[in-house]
């Protein structure tokens, strides 16, 4: 251990004095060292149990400036917690092959032993993560280490294939797939700290750069859910859990159905929290309002880990959040609403309302045509609160796709759970898609997206057997829509439209197809919650975001962006995003990391093989006269038969007229298309 730290407590009495164990190696067994940071609280003279954050991203500058405002809370309230980087990221030994590689699993186990094994530590271990570290805590906790004791489980799911970046409903995620591969290219290839690894630095990168993959590769070899995607995915045996699991999303994040299963299956006490926000942890969600999630965690920890009674085991089995009405684009920064809650899951309060579309005013035409550019108005598929990724006005979306649209309805609805729609189509092709998206018209024709949800149509009976589809033959299929807490303001209209695409969401089909709808058949079916005003009106309120102690890390955001154009010459449709980032800055050791990633999605009307997605890294990390730069390049295409991809990675040290080149590759590689 090195470099250890006092930080003074925060000017409230109840709070302890925190002690940073700034670089720690924890060594495994084949030899492989990975770097973690250890928060303590300073005044223990007892061992205390640990709170473990197991992730890729880079304790030093990565997720830094995230980590101060999680680890520090766990620490003054007594807990040892460990912020840990995989292998292969970050300072830590090796190369990580793939996303939740049977290593890395392996390597957690090891990482609990040893947590065991500290002096500090009293054997106890709850995980927390958002995401990747929500993902590998569910996968840790199926193998059930003996130090466990619970999961606090945020932004994941129980199923790689059916709710990650990769594929939806059989579709392939065109603004997802090769965007997060190019991230995780860049994040993997950059260097270990000079000032933690020493004089061999240099060589353990340039090593990592040649050995490091390209994931986007693994995950197009696997198109339909097999035993790669089985792999990871709890839902292949929920059983296997046997410590209490706290599950968190957010409305605006795609993962959040993982709570309403997790609820359901699971066989230990579980408890779900779904509120406004994002991709987030509920203290930074966007959009708000946020929350004090810190302290729900160490309330969590508290009595499943020192034994408190303190109203956990009575906690409601959901507590969700429900939007109030508003204008389209007013609730992007806070989302107007309330909390309400359901003491199991299913809840025996909500009933199905099945709407028939034969009741609803349809647009003439049934016959949808594919790819279109229809879908940029649904913003980023994966969201993370910033705003150029939200949603906008549905309404030109809608004039390019069927519509069913219902009379206004006469009071407020309120709809909790996951609403599907059931249709009969037709194709001309052996291969499309549908795209559903449940939008609420207000009396002014503005359309709020509500929810959506997509259809390979040769997964209709299942992601394990795909099945062509037979042309001119009628089939009667299911949609579901991801779930959803919405409330539908009286005097409002509810209206489906259907496409048979969504750009750039889902990949298109690989030939121009024709998707005939059978008029008036099929129905919408919302999930339909009564309000409980007493109820809801005595619910422990949750309190505001609270910082923690102070910190060494500075943070310079930059906006992110979007823009949508179109080209009636061509015909062609660009749309181009730059994600939220900037500059962070650790001014106790001077370490400074600058990330900059820019996607491109083009796609020619009416010309499947048109579409094309492009994305830019850029990461820059350094420290004085200690510079490195990697700068990465992904273009992914298809036509009728493949999906094609290229991906160049070049890698610098040094700055200005100094700096030079020390690596390059650029590689390739055609993966047949699956029925996608």
């Amino acid at each position: 251990m090195s470099n250890a730290g006092t930080f003074p407590s925060a000017n409230n009495a109840d709070r302890r004095p925190v002690r940073v164990l700034r670089h720690v190696w924890i060594p495994l067994a084949d030899g492989t060292r990975l770097a973690a940071r250890v928060w303590l609280p300073a005044d223990a003279e007892e061992p205390v149990p640990a709170v473990l954050e197991y992730i890729p991203y880079r304790k030093n500058d990565g997720t830094a400036a995230r980590d101060v405002t999680l680890h520090p809370r766990f620490a003054q309230a007594g807990y040892a917690s460990v912020r840990v980087d995989c292998r292969g990221s970050g300072d830590s030994d090796g190369v990580m092959l793939d996303e939740y590689h049977p290593t890395e699993l392996a390597d957690a186990l090891e990482v609990l032993d040893w947590i065991e094994k500290q002096h500090w530590s009293d054997g106890q271990v709850s995980i927390i993560g958002k995401s990747w570290g929500g993902f590998n805590g569910l996968q840790i906790a199926a193998l059930r280490p003996r130090q466990l004791r619970s999961i606090v489980t945020v932004c994941s799911t129980d199923d790689r294939y059916a709710d990650d970046v990769h594929y939806a409903g059989g579709s392939l995620l065109a603004s997802e797939m090769l965007p997060w591969a190019s991230t995780m290219l860049a994040y993997n290839a950059r260097p270990q700290d000079p000032a933690v690894l020493g004089d061999g630095w240099r060589q353990e990168w340039l090593d990592r750069l040649e050995r490091t993959p390209a994931y986007v590769e693994e995950w197009l070899s696997h198109q339909r859910r097999d035993a790669y995607w089985e792999h990871g995915s709890v839902c292949e045996d929920y059983a296997a859990i046997n410590v209490p699991v706290f599950a968190v999303g957010g409305w605006l994040d795609q993962y959040r159905g993982s709570v309403f299963r997790l609820l359901e299956h699971l066989r230990v006490p579980v408890k779900g929290l779904i509120g406004p926000w994002a991709h987030n942890y509920p203290h930074q969600g966007e959009p708000g309002p946020a929350m004090d999630f810190q302290g729900e965690c160490v309330r969590w920890f508290d009595h499943w880990m020192r034994g408190a009674d303190n109203g956990v085991a009575d906690d409601p089995a959901l507590r969700a959040w429900i939007p109030d009405p508003s204008p389209v684009g007013s609730d992007r920064e806070i989302s107007p609403g309330r909390w309400v809650s359901e003491p199991d899951w299913p809840a025996p309060g909500i009933e199905p309302l099945q709407l028939l579309l034969a009741d609803g005013t349809q647009a003439a035409a049934a016959v949808l045509r594919s790819p279109l550019a229809v879908g940029a108005s649904a913003g980023d598929f994966l969201k993370f609160g910033d705003i150029p990724g939200q949603y906008g006005d549905q309404a030109a979306d809608d004039g390019r796709s069927h519509t069913v649209t219902w009379a206004a309805i006469p009071e407020r609805l309120e709809i909790l759970g996951a609403p599907e729609v059931a249709l009969r189509i037709t194709s001309d092709r052996p291969q499309a898609q549908l795209a559903v998206r449940l939008c609420e018209v207000a009396p002014d024709g503005t359309s709020r997206l509500v929810t959506t949800g997509l259809l390979n149509l040769t997964h209709r009976d299942g992601h394990a057997e795909p099945c062509a589809l037979e042309p001119g033959r009628p089939y009667e299929v299911t949609v579901p829509l991801f779930a959803i807490g919405h409330a539908f303001a009286p005097g409002s209209r509810i209206r489906i439209s259907v496409s048979a695409s969504l750009w750039p969401w889902a990949w298109p089909s690989p030939e121009r197809v024709a998707v005939e709808l059978a008029p008036g058949f099929g129905t919408l079916t919302l999930p339909v919650r009564r309000p409980r005003p007493a109820e809801e009106a005595a619910l422990r309120p949750y309190e505001p975001p609270r910082d923690g102690p102070p910190h060494s890390i500075d943070t310079t955001p930059v906006p992110g962006s979007r823009e949508v154009t179109w080209d009636p010459v061509a015909g062609e449709q660009t749309v181009v995003s730059t994600s939220a980032d900037g500059t962070v800055t650790d001014r106790a050791d001077g370490l400074t990391r600058t990330g900059r990633a820019v996607n491109r999605f083009r796609l020619v009307e009416d010309d499947p093989g048109s579409a094309v997605v492009e994305c830019d890294r850029e990461e820059t990390v350094g420290r004085g006269d200690w510079r490195t730069r990697v700068v990465t390049y992904s273009r992914m295409t298809a036509d009728v038969r493949d999906f094609c991809v290229v991906n160049r990675l070049t890698a610098h040290e040094g700055s200005g007229a100094g700096e030079r080149e020390v690596f390059t590759r650029t590689w390739s590689f055609t993966v047949p298309r699956d029925q996608v």
